[in-house]
């Protein structure tokens, strides 16, 4: 069975979550071109690498990032996003 650490649940089986997307930084939408965000919308990078991403753990609706290997499926670690008040 594969699992996957919540930072906040510990250990639990994959299939109690979500996957959201690889974590990316937005355009303004006020600001940028239709290209632009077009390509921020559709285009992701198929390329094999470390990648940052989105995870939810369903019951608890706790969303955190993990560091993924996408060459291996390996996740290299978990931890809660930094609030807005700590990345200024």
């Amino acid at each position: 069975m594969k699992l996957l650490t919540c930072p906040l649940n510990g250990t639990r089986p994959i299939s109690e979550f979500f996957y959201g997307g690889e974590v990316r930084a937005m355009p303004d939408p006020d600001t940028c071109t239709d290209t632009e965000w077009s390509a921020y919308v559709f285009n992701r990078s198929g390329v094999a690498a470390v990648k940052c991403e989105w995870w939810c753990h369903g019951p608890s609706g706790v969303w955190f990032l993990a560091e993924r290997d996408t060459t291996t499926d390996t996740v290299l670690r978990t931890y809660l996003a930094p609030s807005a008040a700590t990345r200024r």
